[in-house]
């Protein structure tokens, strides 16, 4: 199949899990729920759900069991986008296209709209712990839980980090923290869900997780280099944001065209360590080629 209609269908499958966890509005809370939905199904492009399921599919085909961790990966990426919009970190206005979420609603609704998906995502989590009888399934579910809670934990790490150095000079080191905690925390949870859900041996993992550090960085390098030199219209958000901010990223370090270098070799270097797993792993190459090529 196509990978961008292979990519297509992945993001319908993930809208339409999505929908199944959204809350009613006929409520006290009513708007708080709306505010959640807003930013939940806005759109995007649903990288890190599908990450999970295309990993998965390495070694099972029936997608079900992951689904649950799908919801909840993109549940805490959400939460992540709306305090990262907020007025006291990025301050942006618009996401996807749209007004940011404490634009479209207000800053107080758009902090607690964050707080509920990001324990919403817990909630689902222990349900499907709760459901699940096979010991063995069990035992894997509750090691992905723990590094969920850690990957969660690193990305808040990574945002906080990433906010106090703006205007400031800093290492390649701090900066390559930044990035693998802040973006790459998340992608490599994602494609290790997928795995050890699936039932990986060690060395697969092994190769697995580097391949997800690998194209993680990719992502925040390309993130750069559309900061610097992005299409506003196709981004759904303002460019040079970054610049105004005086944040550190790698275009500010190493200039755009070093930058594209390192994302080319960078991608390489993560389609390397998809050797081992033949022609299932084809759509986990395209990704990694998607992230280094996407234009949003």
């Amino acid at each position: 199949m196509d990978f961008k209609e292979e990519l297509k269908q992945y993001q319908e499958i993930i809208n339409k899990e999505l929908e199944k966890y959204l809350r009613k509005k006929d409520c006290l809370e009513g708007v708080l729920n709306e505010s959640m939905e807003y930013s939940l199904m806005a759109g995007g492009k649903r990288l890190r759900p599908i990450l999970v399921i295309a990993t998965y599919t390495l070694f099972k085909d029936d997608i079900k069991k992951c689904l649950p961790y799908c919801v909840a990966i993109e549940m805490v990426h959400n939460f992540s986008l709306i305090h990262d919009d907020l007025p006291g970190i990025d301050n942006d206005d618009f996401r996807h296209g749209k007004l940011t979420n404490h634009k479209k609603f207000n800053e107080a609704t758009a902090i607690l709209a964050g707080d509920g998906l990001l324990n919403n995502s817990y909630i689902v989590i222990s349900d499907d712990l709760k459901n699940t009888k096979n010991s063995l399934e069990l035992n894997r579910k509750l090691q992905i839980f723990n590094e969920f809670t850690i990957a969660v934990d690193r990305m808040i790490a990574g945002e906080y980090v990433d906010t106090e150095y703006e205007g400031k000079e800093i290492s390649k080191e701090d900066l390559d923290y930044i990035h693998q905690n802040k973006t790459g925390a998340l992608l490599k949870l994602c494609v290790r869900m997928g795995a050890i859900l699936g039932g990986a041996n060690e060395q697969e993992l092994e190769k697995l997780t580097t391949y997800a550090k690998k194209i993680g960085l990719a992502f925040q390098i390309k993130d750069d280099i559309l900061g610097e030199e992005g299409d506003e219209k196709v981004l759904g958000k303002p460019v040079g944001n970054d610049k105004e901010l005086k944040k550190c990223t790698y275009v500010s370090k190493y200039g755009l065209e070093e930058s594209k270098k390192i994302l080319d070799k960078i991608t390489k270097e993560a389609i390397e360590n998809l050797s081992g797993f033949g022609n299932k792993a084809e759509f986990l190459r395209g990704l990694a080629l998607y992230i280094e090529n996407r234009n949003k």
